[in-house]
């Protein structure tokens, strides 16, 4: 298999993925295209940033955009920010496949006995005999 392969696959399955998934995600949360849903992640954060507002959401917080998001569905500029993250994601996951993929198991600790025992003899020898006959 090429290098590289499962980075290409994981960049691609992840930015597909993360924008097929992120209405999924937001609806789950409680961003819903009728508001935000009772007792949910969404009227936590919701609450806590009203009362750090003074008791309004501020326009263009992260409340007002997911639930912007969660309404309306993901605009172009949040479509392509989503796929960004999750391609990034894929990457890493995909890189990391690959990594292992082509890697080599350990090396063993033990020397491997090849049987090749009187040939690496006779070339200590040789060698032997050739630092003899060098000059000093």
């Amino acid at each position: 298999m090429k290098r590289g392969l499962f980075t290409i696959i994981g960049v691609t399955a992840g930015a597909v993925g993360a924008v097929a998934l992120a209405p999924l995600a937001l609806t789950m949360a409680g961003f819903t295209s009728a508001g935000i849903a009772a007792s949910s992640l969404a009227a936590s954060m919701m609450s806590s940033a009203a009362i750090a507002n003074g008791g309004g959401v501020a326009a263009g917080s992260l409340v007002a955009l997911l639930q912007s998001a969660g309404a309306a569905g993901l605009s172009a500029g949040l479509t392509a920010a989503v796929a960004s993250v999750g391609g990034a994601a894929g990457a890493v996951i995909g890189g990391a496949a690959d990594l292992l993929s082509h890697s080599r198991g350990p090396p063993s600790l033990e020397n491997e006995d090849d049987g090749d025992e009187e040939q690496e003899d006779a070339e200590m020898m040789n060698l032997q005999e050739a630092k003899e006959l060098m000059p000093k």
